[in-house]
């Protein structure tokens, strides 16, 4: 099978726009588990207090270690970045990652109704299938299943996962570079908080609201095209330098090899 290139990949515009639609989803999902977070930190009960003990709080106690389950779906043949495009590999890898989330599961103490109450699928027997290794996971209920049991460490978990139930959107994410999701959601969490530590933007008018919305998209472009014009011109000038000291370096070469004069 023959895998496509990066250059391939980008210049495709059926997978660009799926590339985005699935690094849009998955950084949606990261700032909902981010401010879920945030929320049970302020719900936190008092030291004096006791703890409820709900499906919630069960598997919330989870999230901290759920890396170490999450770790167990990976079939040790596997690679980071492998697409799985033998099914043999596949059946292993969804086997193992099923049984992985059946252990999560029975740490919660959480029976195969309550977590499929707990992820909202109304079909009670689709987790079972999974666990079982005979049904997959899309994208959406692995972003799902993520915000319940592996908050505090997700991107692991979510590219462990997909990898192994959904090859063809983890092809994309890898693409597309895994290892800027993180810096790219603390981008995004940046220009967030821009907006959360103005209380006044928050009762403007539609219409003020909108005059700030355009004015800060004009300053952005603007602010964009300046930096990647410095980039730019730094780049080439390293380039440039480099070349030179290059250059130099086999002019030297070949002086120092040139036989002196009897």
């Amino acid at each position: 099978m023959v895998q496509k290139t990066d250059k391939q990949v980008s210049s495709d515009p059926e997978n660009q726009n799926k590339a985005r639609a699935f690094q849009d989803m998955l950084l949606d999902a990261l700032h909902a588990m981010r401010s879920q977070q945030e929320v049970d930190e302020l719900r936190k009960p008092a030291a004096s207090e006791k703890a409820p003990e709900g499906i919630f709080d069960r598997l919330a106690s989870l999230t901290g270690s759920a890396f170490r389950f999450g770790a167990r779906a990976t079939d040790t043949s596997l690679r980071v970045g492998r697409v799985l495009i033998n099914s043999q590999d596949q059946l292993r890898a969804m086997l193992a990652a099923g049984q992985s989330l059946k252990d999560i599961r029975e740490v919660a103490g959480l029976t195969l109704s309550e977590m499929s109450e707990a992820l909202d699928l109304s079909d009670k027997s689709v987790l079972e299938a999974i666990e079982n290794g005979t049904a997959t996971l899309s994208f959406e209920l692995i972003l799902r299943l993520t915000a319940l049991i592996a908050r505090n460490d997700p991107i692991p978990f979510i590219m462990r996962t997909t990898r192994n139930y959904n090859p063809e959107v983890w092809q994309i994410l890898n693409d597309w570079g895994v290892a800027r999701v993180p810096l790219q959601f603390e981008r995004e969490r940046e220009f967030i908080n821009i907006f959360r530590r103005h209380d006044s933007a928050r009762t403007l008018s539609d219409e003020g609201f909108r005059k700030v919305l355009e004015f800060t998209r004009q300053s952005f472009e603007m602010s964009l095209h300046f930096a990647e014009d410095q980039e730019k011109q730094v780049a080439e000038l390293r380039e440039s330098f480099a070349k030179q000291n290059s250059e130099l370096a086999d002019t030297k070469t070949v002086t120092e090899k040139k036989p002196s004069p009897k």
